[in-house]
Order: C-alpha cells, then sequence, then structure tokens
C-alpha cells in the first residue's frame, strides 16, 4: 500500500485481522481490548457484530465498530467520511473513486451515535489505554449526535471502497 512507500494524502489505520473501532477519547480509558476479564473482551463483542458498521457500549459512552473486512482505513474530513481501502493500486485511485461514490453509493441502514467529542479509530485489539506505541488516528469530530451510514462502492473494475458516512445531525 501507498503508506509504506511516500507520505500519501492521508493517514491510514491497519488492523492486524479484526475489526477497526472508533471510540470517543473521553471514554477510551474504559476499552480493554482484547486484554479484558470476564466471558467476552471488549474485543470479543467487537468482533462477533453484523454488518458493516455497529454501536457498542464502552463506558458511558458508545464505540462504533466498522466490520467486514479489516481493510485500512482513513477520514475525508472534507465529506465526513471514513475511507475502507478494500481495493486499489494507488492512494490516488482509491480517493477518487471515494468521492465520485458518495453520490452513487447505495447506503445502508441508519445508526444514530452520539459522541462527546473527537474519537480516536484503532484495532479494536488494543486496549484504549495502552495506544501510546499502537497505530491509531484520531478523527476530529464535535459533540453531537451523527447518523452513521456504510456502502461499498465499485469505481471501476479493480477498485473496491468502503464508506462510512458520519452525519452531524446537531448537539
Amino acid at each position: 500500500m501507498v503508506r509504506y512507500a511516500d507520505p500519501g494524502e492521508l493517514e491510514w489505520v491497519e488492523s492486524g485481522g479484526g475489526p477497526l473501532t472508533a471510540v470517543p477519547e473521553a471514554v477510551l480509558p474504559f476499552w480493554s481490548g482484547a486484554d479484558g476479564e470476564g466471558p467476552a473482551t471488549d474485543y470479543d463483542r467487537a468482533c462477533e457484530i453484523d454488518g458493516d458498521a455497529a454501536l457498542l457500549p464502552v463506558g458511558d459512552g458508545t464505540a462504533l465498530v466498522l466490520g467486514g473486512e479489516p481493510a485500512a482505513t482513513s477520514y475525508l474530513p472534507d465529506h465526513g467520511v471514513l475511507v475502507r481501502w478494500s481495493a486499489a493500486n494507488s492512494e490516488e485511485e482509491l480517493l477518487a473513486g471515494a468521492r465520485a461514490g458518495l453520490e452513487s453509493a447505495e447506503w445502508g441502514s441508519e445508526l444514530r451515535w452520539r459522541i462527546p467529542g473527537p474519537v480516536v479509530l484503532f484495532d479494536s485489539a488494543w486496549p484504549g489505554e495502552g495506544l501510546a506505541g499502537a497505530e491509531h488516528l484520531r478523527v476530529p469530530l464535535e459533540a453531537g449526535t451523527y447518523a452513521v451510514r456504510a456502502a461499498y462502492v465499485q469505481p471501476e473494475p479493480e477498485t473496491w471502497i468502503g464508506l462510512v458516512r458520519l452525519t452531524r445531525l446537531g448537539p
């Protein structure tokens, strides 16, 4: 992928094989990842979700889990969308396809996600307190309620892109 060569337009987050999770910074210490106690860790709960996106309780907040394949993911702030790199020959090709695909995407059902401010996107296996050395991406969202909808687009035969749109509905 592009991130191993020259720096690209965006910073990308990858997973070791499980789902990526966006946790509000305010409740990040409550995400235990695969290290939790009890019958099911936070990572176990994240792995059990169905669909392209789901919400899970964490502390007194809610995390957004990105289901499906563990694709490298970044955030396009000008469009309020998480972009998931399923297949593309370059970051340039992927981003052009993602921007074009926003208009033609067939969006899935809507989730309502209330957050107290910025979130951190990372591999759900990591504990929230242990991210200092782990790959992660801070997504500077404003506090409020967001409509979350996911879609997959294929703008070219060899370009597959997952999109997760985050539309702020209000405070």
